[in-house]
């Protein structure tokens, strides 16, 4: 991440890797119904460029990147041949390139990962985590905010340019904005006008709200993705009308030979855990059969989560987190259905 901008974010208040702004449980709290700006500093970018990107893209990833149209945004994965997850992306355009967002923890692996696919391919892949500033938006102001720095945002899963950037909408209340470096403290100035600052732990409690997983490296290859409810309409991760990627045969034969037995729900916890913690059912004995995706305190105290697990154990009501008898969870609502 650029190393001016952590400088500003330092005198602004961000403290603990920027994880808060001095008051966490404020920040929480303003993030479940007040509107927060927050610097994605736990997340970076890959940028894809040449007359052959769409196409090598396409045939990489889950989705469809063909026929993204130029305001367009959408989620993706990469997988292994086994047709696990090694990489979670949000995808958008900028004239011929395409922007890659995923967690900065893996960044360096998967642009080397990728970059081993290109061969002859008229393509470059660049780092832009220090050209490019993410910040985060949420809430019931955040779309006026957006608006006051020149953009106009359309529908969820679009994107639009700005003076300064890129803002993609998520859904009615959040944005993710990809801001030019020199431009990025001038733009976190007109945003916090009228939005707290807020750091990581807040903006990770509004993904885990809207049901949308993230994987980092201590999720690498634990999931397939429907086990993170990546094919679902709400989350929009894979495409079944493309051509192959790696991984495609095993990620439809998940989704046509029957009911996924594994999948992605958001519950509360009384003790942290960190993503990748195995997750055990009575129904499943010592054998894990799942695994923590994400997690954030909650500002009533305690810590919500994403979480991956048997179906059948969500059903009975006895999950466990870290081991069969460790802490259980209480489930919660997601904002869609995966049935």
């Amino acid at each position: 991440m650029n190393s001016t901008w952590n400088d500003f974010l330092a005198k602004q208040g961000a403290q603990d890797n920027f994880e808060h702004f001095g008051d966490i449980k404020d920040e929480l709290a303003a993030s479940r119904s007040a509107t927060i700006v927050a610097p994605l500093a736990d997340q970076g970018l890959i940028r894809a460029t040449g007359e052959e990107a769409v196409g090598f893209l396409h045939n990489l990833l889950t989705n469809d990147i063909n026929h993204i149209p130029v305001d367009g945004a959408r989620h993706a994965g990469m997988c292994t041949a086994k047709g696990r997850l090694i990489a979670s992306f949000l995808v958008w355009r900028e004239g011929g390139d395409y922007m890659l967002q995923l967690s900065a923890d893996i960044l360096p692996a998967i642009h080397k990962k990728l970059s081993m696919y290109v061969l002859r391919s008229k393509v470059k892949l660049l780092d832009a985590s220090d050209e490019r500033v993410l910040i985060g938006v949420a809430g019931p102001q955040a779309e006026v905010l957006v608006r006051a720095l020149g953009a106009h945002p359309g529908a969820a899963m679009t994107s639009t340019a700005f003076d300064g950037g890129t803002v993609v909408r998520l859904d009615e209340q959040r944005f993710v904005l990809a801001v030019a470096a020199a431009a990025a403290e001038a733009v976190w100035n007109t945003l916090a006008t009228g939005a707290k600052p807020a750091g990581l732990a807040a903006w990770r409690l509004t993904e885990i709200a809207a049901g949308q997983p993230r994987i980092v490296a201590a999720t690498q290859e634990a999931f397939v993705p429907q086990m993170i409810n990546y094919e679902l309409p709400a989350v929009g991760g894979v495409s079944f009308q493309k051509g192959c990627y790696p991984g495609q045969e095993i990620v439809a034969r998940t989704q046509y030979l029957g009911k996924v037995k594994r999948r992605m729900y958001r519950a509360k916890l009384d003790a942290a855990f960190p993503p990748g913690t195995d997750v055990f059912t009575p129904e499943a004995g010592a054998q894990h059969c799942g695994a923590l995706v994400s997690i954030a305190p909650a500002p009533e105290g305690g810590y919500e989560c994403l979480l991956v697990v048997q179906s059948s154990g969500m059903e009975a009501g006895e999950v466990h987190v870290g081991s069969p008898d460790g802490p259980k969870v209480a489930f919660l609502p997601l904002p869609y259905s995966i049935e």
